[in-house]
């Protein structure tokens, strides 16, 4: 497909953050972009107009609004959140969701609050599916075999061939990740992997190689500029 092509993807990045600056967001939203460059993510995941997205464990929804843009009017998104999430910081993040949603704001984004296995989603009827920053949580709080059975949660809504896009702190092999809300690379692919998801690509573009991985991500001096990994992963 031409459309994963380098030069495509980064036509593609281009105007998808030419649209993204167009639009009506919240100015705190847009100053974060520099630093998560989310045209890039999307079009290197191969998002495209149209298509049914989910965004996992959407928290306050940045990534859900990107979504919506990217899918436009004939796409549609579901930002899904566990309840605990939702009430984390006295519900901070149910206000930041409930306000960017208000006043069916992005009507094309459907609000999905509860676990991801108890969704009422149709098994098979997602196109792609993102989680940004949280795969490590699951992972350092219940282990492999819960990041394998939340992974296969998501593969159940995709459909064959769907994507499902992960982004998260890289951890250093001999560190205290789960202090430092980070996790290896090398775990979360193999936990896709045991999942049963195929390893289509790899990207740098959220690298930083300034980020010793020493720090917790939300240390002044790394804050919002942590080295990360981008993993796209199909359901065969």
């Amino acid at each position: 497909q031409a459309s994963l092509g380098a030069g495509s993807i980064g036509e593609a990045a281009d105007d998808l953050a030419g649209s993204l600056a167009a639009a009506d967001r919240d100015l705190a939203d847009k100053a974060r972009d520099a630093g998560r460059n989310p045209a890039g993510v999307l079009s290197f995941l191969g998002i495209e107009p149209g298509m049914t997205a989910l965004d996992v464990i959407a928290a306050g929804g940045y990534y859900t609004e990107v979504l919506s843009i990217a899918v436009g009017s004939e796409g549609r998104v579901f930002a899904q959140n566990p309840l605990f999430i939702l009430k984390f910081r006295d519900g901070a993040n149910d206000k930041a969701l409930s306000q960017r949603l208000a006043g069916n704001r992005l009507p094309n984004v459907i609000r999905m609050d509860g676990d991801i296995n108890a969704l009422g989603i149709e098994p098979g009827s997602v196109d792609l599916a993102i989680t940004a920053l949280n795969f490590h949580d699951v992972y350092n709080r219940d282990g492999k075999e819960a990041a394998v059975a939340f992974s296969q949660a998501v593969m159940a809504l995709l459909k064959p061939g769907g994507i499902f896009g992960v982004i998260d702190h890289e951890g250093a092999e001999a560190a205290d990740n789960a202090s430092l809300h980070r996790m290896q690379s090398s775990l979360t692919i193999d936990a896709l992997d045991s999942a049963g998801y195929r390893i289509e690509a790899i990207s740098d573009l959220l690298r930083n190689p300034d980020d010793d991985l020493s720090q917790m991500v939300f240390a002044p001096e790394i804050r919002g500029r942590t080295d990360r990994f981008l993993i796209k992963a199909v359901k065969p």
